[in-house]
């Protein structure tokens, strides 16, 4: 399995496979919970988690005293097939690709926009600014400024953010479970700033992304403000329609690296 994406979030992607290649068809049981831990070496809990994340999505249906099933909802089931079956998807596929050349942290006043995104409850309130360059194939992919609450941002380690994402390090290192994020995705230019970090003209076209991670409660936990570089970054919507006859269509979010 990789070091990068949690292994809960591997193990879901492996029962989906087997879903998508009929290994398991509509309806039948999937190993138990112990079955599944001895098979992936893991703990039980590891692969509750994973199970949790299909059941609540639809695709798998659990029965008291009897065992876990696959839906018979066969066009859930289809949607599966999709590149990334929804925004998780994508977000862990994309910091599994990603290396860190440089790290910043610094404690700061939470500007206005950092405050509200962040639900502060003080006007003044301090956060933990993370800075960071990261690579894609050995070139410089994006830079990206991270706001935490203090609480949250006052236990990351700088040293582990070369080794893995932080997306990762709050879960796997904080027990941060993020049940919710909300994207907005925009063609913009490069600032000064920007363009020195990303070693491009001034002025030159970016993918700008804005995303806060959610919580339980939907507590906001971070902030994301990330700048990529055009000619490397291409984000696409594949759509299908599920049925054969009208119309039902559904999105479906990827990201393109090159």
């Amino acid at each position: 399995m990789s070091s990068l994406i949690p292994i809960y979030y591997q193990i879901k992607q492996t029962i989906r496979d087997w879903i998508i290649n009929k290994e398991f068809n509509p309806g039948d049981k999937i190993p138990s919970e112990n079955e599944l831990a001895e098979k992936f070496s893991v703990s039980r809990l590891t692969v509750r988690q994973a199970i949790s994340q299909l059941a609540q999505e639809g695709f798998l249906l659990s029965r008291r005293g009897e065992g876990t099933f696959v839906t018979n909802n066969q066009t859930l089931i289809d949607s599966f097939g999709l590149e990334f079956g929804g925004f998780m998807d994508d977000l862990f596929h994309q910091v599994s690709q990603v290396k860190t050349r440089s790290v910043n942290i610094k404690k700061i006043i939470a500007p206005k926009l950092v405050n509200e995104k962040l639900e502060l409850k003080e006007q003044n309130e301090e956060v933990i600014l993370i800075k960071r360059i990261r690579l894609l194939n050995n070139k410089i992919f994006s830079y990206t400024i991270n706001y935490l609450p203090m609480n949250i941002g006052l236990k990351i380690d700088e040293r582990e953010l070369y080794k893995k994402p932080l997306l990762r390090i709050m879960e796997e290192n904080l027990g941060i479970h993020f049940v919710e994020a909300f994207q907005i995705i925009q063609a913009s230019f490069a600032n000064q700033e920007v363009a020195e970090k990303l070693e491009i003209s001034l002025g030159s076209p970016i993918l700008y992304l804005e995303r806060i991670m959610y919580t339980t409660r939907r507590k906001p936990v971070e902030f994301v403000q990330s700048s990529h570089r055009g000619d490397l970054y291409k984000y696409g919507l594949r759509l299908r329609n599920r049925k054969k006859r009208g119309t039902d269509w559904t999105t479906c979010a990827y990201r393109i690296g090159q």
